[in-house]
């Protein structure tokens, strides 16, 4: 069940103790906690980041290896529920902050593009609406009829997103902690945080996304737990999949990596009854749902060589939870990606970070945690 991407050999860095308490303490040491403390520290401030397992090793380092611009919910389905100025600021956001990740990840990004996919007639009706929307405000967007490779007969139209990204996610969040080490910050792994007393720190900053901590008081709970679950295939010579690539309204998602394995998630709605959990284990189900799915677009039955489940935080209005926590000013939140967390949780540590540091942005009123309640 060792997820592909931990796989990789890693030793944490060394870090040094801070002396006295923090002003600062981050409870999860994922891509939000580890850019938030890296942001944090840079800035001055005494930061200890917490995880009670390792480097990546929630979320960050068990889900597809995905970098997107943008929120769970379409672009022109934001437009619509949350105005034309808001979904303009928000997608522009992200599309900075892909870059940004982009150039801190080094090898442990590509710049790919990513390709949404309608495989009916009504999906296509709504990402040629998407596309649409997101040319008339200026993003760049193009319209794919067809499709090469061994999908093409099922695609009914596609998005390319030339932006997007493919990712080594645990290689990238290790090279942010390692950047939050060299800033100062004090690592402390291997040990979880039952209250905000024993972190001796002023503030607390909990970025564990759909992850139970018991520390977001009235919030727990609302950022609801769901699984997502993984395999990848033994390495083939053809290289069909270079993108990322989802379908089925995102729930279903591939690509290859570079050494030519298949890398497919998905199927959570065939078993939606199971994955409302925070139990981080694979299913008999919905696994040999994703065997058939990669046999069906390679031609033949594939070795798996690797099988995963994490677990992201579902919010259902598909926006992200940035700020304080209601009715406790010594807490704040950044979580709640719904599944699209590699570009937005990177870019709410930031965010999280500034607005703890006494920056104001609009975003915040967007992701205000209290309209949760």
């Amino acid at each position: 069940m060792v997820p592909y991407w931990l796989e990789e050999a890693y030793v944490p860095p060394s870090t040094r103790a801070l002396r006295g308490e923090p002003d600062v303490a981050v409870v999860g040491a994922g891509v939000t906690g580890c850019t938030a403390a890296y942001s944090l520290a840079r800035a001055g401030a005494r930061v200890r980041l917490y995880d009670d397992r390792g480097i990546a090793c929630g979320a960050s380092g068990r889900n597809g290896g995905f970098a997107l611009r943008g929120t769970a919910a379409p672009y022109h389905e934001v437009v619509e529920s949350f105005g034309r100025d808001a979904a303009q600021r928000l997608w522009a956001w992200t599309e900075a902050a892909t870059r940004r990740l982009a150039r801190l990840g080094g090898d442990a990004f590509r710049t790919t593009g990513s390709l949404r996919i309608a495989v009916d007639a009504d999906e296509r009706d709504e990402i040629r609406a998407e596309h649409d929307a997101l040319i008339a405000d200026g993003f760049a967007a193009e319209w794919r009829e067809t499709l090469p490779g061994p999908f093409a007969e099922r695609a009914r139209g596609a998005i390319f997103n030339p932006g997007d990204g493919a990712l080594q996610p645990a290689r990238l969040v290790r090279r942010l902690a390692g950047l939050a080490v060299d800033a100062g910050v004090e690592l402390c792994l291997g040990r979880r945080v039952s209250s905000f007393d024993e972190t001796g720190a002023a503030a607390v900053i909990v970025c564990t996304d759909g992850y139970p901590s018991g520390l977001l008081g009235e919030l727990e709970g609302l950022i609801i737990p769901t699984r997502g679950q993984v395999i990848a295939t033994e390495p083939i010579a053809d290289r069909w999949f270079a993108t990322p690539h989802y379908g089925r309204h995102g729930f279903d998602y591939w690509h290859q990596t570079p050494d030519g394995r298949i890398v497919a998630g998905g199927f959570r709605d065939t078993q939606l009854e199971t994955e409302l959990t925070a139990e981080e284990h694979t299913t008999p189900e919905i696994q040999a749902a994703l065997e058939q799915f990669v046999a069906s677009v390679a031609g033949r039955p594939l070795r798996v060589d690797y099988r995963w489940a994490g677990i992201f935080g579902l919010v259902l209005d598909f926006l992200p939870v940035v700020g304080h926590l209601p009715g406790n000013r010594r807490g704040w939140i950044a979580g709640g990606y719904t599944g699209h967390g590699m570009v937005l949780g990177f870019a709410c540590g930031e965010l999280v970070a500034r607005a703890f540091l006494g920056e104001t942005d609009p975003l915040l009123d967007l992701f205000d945690p209290a309209r949760l309640g």
